[in-house]
């Protein structure tokens, strides 16, 4: 099935430039499945504009905001290929519901819940979903780490691993909770989890389904930083990750639990470890993974049997599907 599909893309956020590139490939295979692409691109400054199909990521026309609604509520689906504030954390989402238009992956409450990891893992502890262990700082206090070193210093709403310290002494504790302000009002001390780094992809809205697992071994670096993640060469993954059949399962299990514990619809990627004890915990849920056809999301569902296409096509249908749905409610 062809649709007119508005593809939303760039953002404020420091994610920008991994935004551009997820886009480029999600826009190329819409358009080679038949569907006529429009995009509203978000520049670093907040402005937004419109362009059809690739060639708008390169060079786009600036439209006055009325222009922008009118495509927005002019389409059978919108696509936000948002990563970080201002896009993967409900702000768009809010608008798109105003608009009444249907749009792939999570809700308001979802997107903010999942982008805020202090409020995700107080989610996540409810529930009875093991995580891993934190402090929360709040602008005024002062760097302190329980855990011991090395651990980690992140702050609670950014992604891509911007921001993030692995730290090995105060000193450097100190200067991690300085970096992490500086994108955030909230900062996380995290615990290291010594273990296996895991990622499962998760997909639908009432009944969702867990990829298989995928195995993260970073090739150069300390950890899986921004360079790790989207340098070429910087990153192995390895699937199905290499644990044992029950920790597969509890893996799955578990990444499914806590997307419908937090309201997700969509799609999520659930980043996990696997401890050296086989304990499971879950690290965070992105809302908006990367999505480039080589990006884990893609490869854990190609893995899976769902090449990434068809994954696009079904994160389609499961966005007209939830809007019908829901437009059934009484309000």
């Amino acid at each position: 099935m062809t649709r007119r599909i508005a593809v939303v893309l760039g953002g404020r956020s420091s994610e920008h430039e991994v935004s551009l590139a997820s886009a480029r490939s999600v826009i190329d295979a819409l358009e080679g499945g038949g569907n006529d692409v429009v995009t509203v691109a978000i520049d670093r400054g907040g402005t937004w504009q419109l362009g059809a199909g690739q060639k708008a990521i390169e060079a786009q026309s600036r439209l006055p905001g009325k222009e922008v609604a009118t495509t927005l509520t002019d389409v059978d689906v919108v696509f936000p290929v948002l990563h970080g504030p201002f896009g993967e954390d409900g702000t768009v989402q809010g608008l798109l519901e105003l608009a009444g238009v249907p749009y792939v992956g999570a809700g308001v409450l979802a997107s903010a819940l999942c982008m805020d990891k202090d409020v995700f893992k107080s989610v996540m502890r409810d529930h009875g979903i093991p995580v891993t262990p934190n402090i929360t700082l709040r602008a005024g206090d002062e760097p302190r780490n329980p855990y011991g070193y090395p651990c980690f210093v992140k702050p609670a709403r950014l992604g891509s691993s911007v921001g993030i310290t692995k730290a090995h002494d105060d000193d450097e504790l100190r200067a991690g909770v300085a970096l992490a302000f500086q994108h955030d009002e909230k900062v996380l001390v995290e615990q290291l989890v010594e273990g296996i780094e895991v990622e499962i992809g998760v997909l639908g809205n009432r009944t969702p389904v867990a990829s298989l697992p995928g195995e993260i071994v970073v090739t150069h670096n300390e950890w899986y930083d921004y360079e790790a993640k989207y340098d070429e060469g910087e990153m192995d993954l390895i699937v199905p990750a290499r644990i044992t059949p029950e920790q597969i399962e509890r893996a799955q299990t578990m990444a499914v639990e806590a997307f419908v514990a937090t309201d997700c619809e969509g799609m999520a990627r659930a980043d996990m470890f696997v401890r050296s004890d086989g304990e499971v915990l879950v690290n965070e849920l992105n809302t908006i993974p990367g999505f480039t056809s080589t990006s884990v999301y893609a490869r854990l569902f190609e893995a899976s049997g769902v090449p990434y296409a068809e994954l696009l096509e079904r994160l389609a249908d499961l966005a007209v599907e939830r809007h019908e749905r829901r437009g059934n409610l009484k309000y």
